[in-house]
């Protein structure tokens, strides 16, 4: 049986401000009906797989959890980095987790923000891929080359093996005059970073090869606890393990490496200009997503969230607006966009970490409005959920029921508030918010005070562990 081991981590900055480090592009709707980490699992469909592991950020837990649950594979399978240690570690701790209960599947490793256009073709790779990994192979899939790629590292060809290659070498991103000998030899791949091979053979080669990491994820394995439908690991063991690649770790090192072509319409999406490419373009080679209006004007990409955007004898750029920031950039320089994302952290200014709407583990809230002493906010609370029972030292607030019922405690006091219905919560006061019907709640919040930081929060209860 396969494993499918999914690498949800990453902050794409790249794609900003769509993408941002709180909620990256993996768990965006970019390129088809679901969201980038579900698609990578419904990809799958089709194929006799266990259910999905998913390794993420701790601070990602919740967006994971919930899009594993829209497309029904949620079932206590994610597993939470407490820091990013790059794809080996990462690796390790899913083929420990795997084999801590006696079996020893073969693990399919994808990245959760990949595009490929091509299922069938992806899953007869995957299948031609299996009797190479049972037999102890450590197979990569290598991406046949659409053309002169300077992005990605290569992988070079060996000896046939079956429907698989020998692997003679990995190489880093070459410049273009190389990445043109590469492609023009017909002996290159693209480097996909996704990978099959059983539970113990990765192990065996990483303990061969890191030791270090190897005895650091298992120490981190060793003492693993369960929180809701996460698998938390030992913190300071984890946080003790070097970072490293699996290519630099183990694939550039193993003798049984093997790599098994795959041309079925892959992008890692890793720019606007790439996700331009992956799409599909009107007569005028446009991409359009939202209200968007356009004038002679071609080859452009397009991302309008809230408003109208109109585009007006202009080619060949990206326009992407949300609530809160606007993008424009020439399609040829969308390299340069994390360059604005480091700006913005070094001026420490949220727009790089938040969008205006941010999502809670119950529901959302979207920043309406801000000024001196004052922030308005809608909050969206899902039905049966609940937030934290708190207190804030610094501001008072009002609520406002637009639609749904809430059960509001104050102190000690619990009340049913209804539509057009409002409430006041004194600075100092104990108090929870719960939704008790079947139908989003929707409510106004105005919160007044000298400061209204997310960290004026003291929880005192909180079902979803944030305690």
């Amino acid at each position: 049986m396969i494993l499918p081991v999914i690498m949800a981590g990453g902050s794409g900055s790249r794609l900003w401000p769509l993408s941002r480090a709180a909620y990256p592009k993996q768990f965006l709707k970019l390129n088809g009906g679901g969201t980038m980490l579900q698609e990578t699992v419904t990809r799958l469909q089709g194929m006799e797989v266990d259910a999905p592991m998913v390794i993420c950020n701790e601070e990602h837990r919740f967006l994971a959890a919930e899009q594993l649950r829209q497309i029904k594979q949620l079932n206590n399978n994610i597993i939470l980095e407490p820091a990013g240690r790059n794809t080996a570690p990462a690796i390790a701790l899913a083929a420990l987790c795997a084999t801590r209960q006696g079996n020893d599947p073969l693990l399919l490793v994808l990245a959760a923000d990949h595009v490929i256009k091509n299922q069938q073709a992806f899953q007869v790779a995957v299948r031609q891929a299996m009797s190479h990994a049972q037999s102890g192979k450590l197979v990569t899939f290598g991406i046949v080359p659409t053309g002169p790629e300077t992005g990605y590292g290569y992988i070079e060809r060996g000896a046939s093996e079956s429907e698989a290659f020998q692997v003679a070498r990995f190489v880093e991103k070459p410049d273009l005059a190389t990445a043109e000998e590469y492609v023009n030899s017909g002996d290159f791949y693209w480097n996909s970073g996704m990978f099959m091979f059983r539970a113990s053979r990765y192990l065996e080669e990483l303990k061969a090869h890191r030791p270090d990491i190897y005895a650091a994820c298992e120490k981190a394995i060793g003492d693993t606890s369960a929180d809701l439908d996460f698998v938390r690991v030992d913190k300071d063991a984890f946080m003790a393990c070097p970072e490293d690649s699996i290519d630099y770790a183990v694939m550039e090192k193993t003798k049984e490496a093997v790599v098994v072509p795959l041309d079925a319409g892959w992008s890692d999406v890793g720019s606007w200009s790439s996700l331009w490419d992956v799409s599909d373009k009107d007569t005028q080679g446009n991409v359009h997503h939202g209200d968007v209006m356009a004038h002679n004007s071609h080859n452009n990409y397009v991302f309008a969230e809230t408003g109208l955007v109109a585009t007006v004898g202009v080619d060949d750029v990206v326009v992407v607006q949300t609530k809160d920031a606007v993008l424009v950039t020439k399609k040829d320089q969308v390299q340069d966009v994390k360059r604005i994302v480091e700006e913005l952290k070094a001026a420490d200014r949220s727009e790089y970490k938040l969008h205006r709407e941010v999502y809670r583990p119950w529901g959302k809230y979207d920043s309406v409005d801000a000024g001196d002493r004052y922030q308005v906010k809608r909050i969206t609370v899902k039905p049966g959920e609940k937030l934290s029972i708190q207190m804030h030292h610094h501001r008072a607030e009002h609520w406002v029921v637009v639609s749904g019922s809430a059960n509001i405690t104050i102190d000690d006091e619990t009340n049913l508030v209804t539509e057009n219905e409002s409430v006041y919560i004194p600075i100092g006061a104990v108090h929870s918010l719960e939704n008790p019907g079947k139908i989003p709640l929707e409510l106004i919040e105005v919160q007044v005070g000298p400061y209204l930081g997310e960290d004026d929060i003291v929880r005192f209860e909180d079902r979803y562990g944030r305690v």
